[in-house]
């Protein structure tokens, strides 16, 4: 079973159309750019249509696997049409005697498609995974535009070469290394898709080699301190106000400019910011909707800095977090951050510190007094007892980076350390695990108040180790000292020449020195059997000749017991030994 043919469609009937009967079928004759058309026409009087043939034929076979499919063939000619039929029933055949396999032959069906319908297709599943807009747009980005430097137009023309000679090219110009990963990323993505749906049989993009961001990374981040999170939230607080209170300044003369460019602001400074706030709130007395406008900018930027410092939200997080995703009770708080919100898709119950719990639950009253109040000034305007649920919990500004940028300098932060490590409004999110492992937090809480997938990213790039008490933690170790021990050793002075013996460093009084071998004796053994009394005369016979080695045996032939000179208890009767001079 195979055939080519024009399917059939229908269309409203073309206004001003003549309808007319020919054998007992109904007709309706139009004109189209000067030329008449005549179509059949179906269906009742108020819903008639004209019935078409498509301008291309459609291929009808049977698979390998027994079903019956169409194709289209695009081709308008039927002698076109059935050359393709041909190639398709081949394949079949192929199929059938084992020469094709049906991962090749589904893919083959996508061999002449223009590689930006498989883009278009792969965004669409982007869509449907509920990706933002803002990643669906990147990724088709980076997927077209990298496709028309190289000239590929079908998915066969796409190869690893092309995207490493492309990636080489651009490190070569100066792209970072963690950027040509997520071109990577990107590419790699995509071409897993392919192979999931079958339309390419391996991902030839794996090929490509990840590029080592610790050898090229443009941008290390640092955490702050508390004394600098303290100066930063101060100035946040105060800026937009201060910068209404500058001070005008003389600059050097320029005979070419006019005067006014002869004058500037002083720049703001920790030091002189208040004084600052105060000359702007004098200036705009007068002002006084404008002064409290400021003022509730400033609150907000501030609590903005210290929400991102105390829970680790990302900016972008922290902006899509409402009035209902806040959970405010008596004895916790928190924020409900919903999956479509976050970067990792799963969402999160994130604790809010009491403080902070505080200073929201008051921000959110304040908010909702001032609707109150402004609708109370309009007739007829509903007064609202609490703030809508989809209300955003802050007005983040879309420039905020640069924003934060001038606060750093307001508060006399370095953007840069000394070993060329930045701060932004991410660093934020750092300064929060930071401080979590130098208050000795765990690090698997560490992990899942940061959110990460895996320990290793809390600890390596979220853990800024110069903040750590390292030097206090290297005062936990074990005390460890080089003297050499005092031994309290009598020495003795010897008349036969003999070196007095020298004391063991390690435990000088642990066991008295083993100079006598002693061994349990077998019952047997009767000619080495010696008492304890024995050796006690022996100790008194070799003493006589002052050896300081036979000093050292316990001296026990009372049954009274003693200690010897190396402060050892003597044998005890019941644990006595039969020992021998060998």
């Amino acid at each position: 079973m195979a055939t080519v043919y024009r399917k059939q469609f229908t269309k409203p009937l073309p206004q001003g159309a003549e309808l007319f009967t020919r054998n007992a079928t109904q007709f309706a004759r139009w004109t189209v750019k000067g030329r008449k058309r005549t179509g059949e026409v179906r269906g009742e009087v108020d819903g008639l249509r004209i019935v078409q043939l498509a301008s291309t034929y459609t291929a009808k076979y049977r698979t390998a696997a027994g079903l019956v499919v169409e194709t289209p063939t695009k081709c308008r000619d039927e002698v076109a049409a059935r050359s393709v039929l041909n190639e398709l029933v081949k394949r079949v055949e192929r199929v059938k005697g084992k020469v094709l396999t049906n991962a090749e032959d589904a893919v083959s069906n996508y061999a002449d498609s223009p590689f930006a319908e498989h883009v278009e297709a792969y965004c669409t599943t982007l869509r449907a995974k509920r990706l933002t807009d803002g990643r669906v747009s990147l990724s088709r980005t980076r997927l077209l535009r990298l496709a028309t430097l190289h000239g590929i137009k079908r998915l066969t023309d796409a190869s690893a070469a092309k995207v490493e000679s492309w990636l080489s090219a651009q490190a070569d110009a100066g792209m970072a290394a963690q950027t040509r990963n997520g071109w990577r990323g990107v590419w790699v993505a995509f071409g897993n898709w392919c192979v999931g749906n079958h339309r390419l049989l391996v991902n030839p993009f794996e090929r490509v080699p990840t590029a080592n961001v610790k050898v090229d990374r443009r941008k290390v981040r640092r955490s702050l301190t508390e004394g600098e999170l303290s100066r930063l939230l101060l100035v946040a607080r105060l800026r937009p106000l201060a910068d209404y209170g500058r001070k005008s300044v003389a600059v050097e003369a320029d005979a070419t400019k006019p005067k006014r460019s002869n004058w500037t602001r002083s720049p703001l400074t920790f030091d002189t910011i208040q004084a600052a706030a105060e000359r702007g709130r004098t200036a705009l007395a007068s002002r006084p909707d404008f002064i409290a406008e400021l003022d509730h900018r400033g609150r907000e930027r501030s609590l903005i800095y210290k929400t991102l410092v105390l829970t680790g939200l990302r900016k972008g997080e922290l902006a899509a977090v409402t009035v209902g995703n806040v959970l405010l009770t008596e004895e916790q708080g928190y924020i409900v951050l919903n999956a479509a919100d976050e970067k990792s898709r799963r969402g999160a119950e994130l604790p809010l510190r009491s403080d902070l719990a505080a200073d929201i639950r008051k921000w959110i009253a304040d908010r909702l007094a001032t609707i109150q109040a402004e609708s109370r000034l309009r007739l007829g305007a509903t007064i609202h007892a609490r703030l809508p649920h989809n209300a955003r919990l802050f007005d983040v500004p879309m420039g905020l980076v640069r924003i934060f940028d001038r606060d750093l300098i307001a508060a006399g932060i370095a953007k840069r350390d000394e070993r060329n490590r930045t701060i932004d409004v991410h660093a934020l999110r750092m300064t929060f695990g930071t401080h979590l492992s130098k208050a000795g937090v765990s690090l698997r809480t560490a992990q899942a108040a940061m959110r990460h997938s895996t320990p290793e990213l809390t600890a390596n790039v979220y853990t800024d180790p110069k903040l750590l008490d390292i030097a206090g933690a290297m005062e936990s170790l074990p005390l460890l000292t080089l003297d050499l021990p005092q031994p309290q050793i009598a020495v003795a002075t010897g008349t036969d020449g003999a070196p007095p013996m020298q004391p063991s460093l390690l435990a000088p009084t642990l066991a008295p020195t083993n100079y006598i071998l002693c061994k349990s004796l077998t019952p047997g053994d009767k000619t080495n059997r010696v008492t304890s009394g024995a050796i006690a005369n022996a100790s008194r016979s070799k003493t006589s000749g002052n050896d300081v080695r036979f000093q050292r045996v316990a001296i026990a032939g009372n049954g009274k017991g003693g200690v010897d000179l190396n402060g050892v208890e003597p044998i005890t009767p019941a644990l006595q030994r039969q020992c021998s001079a060998n």
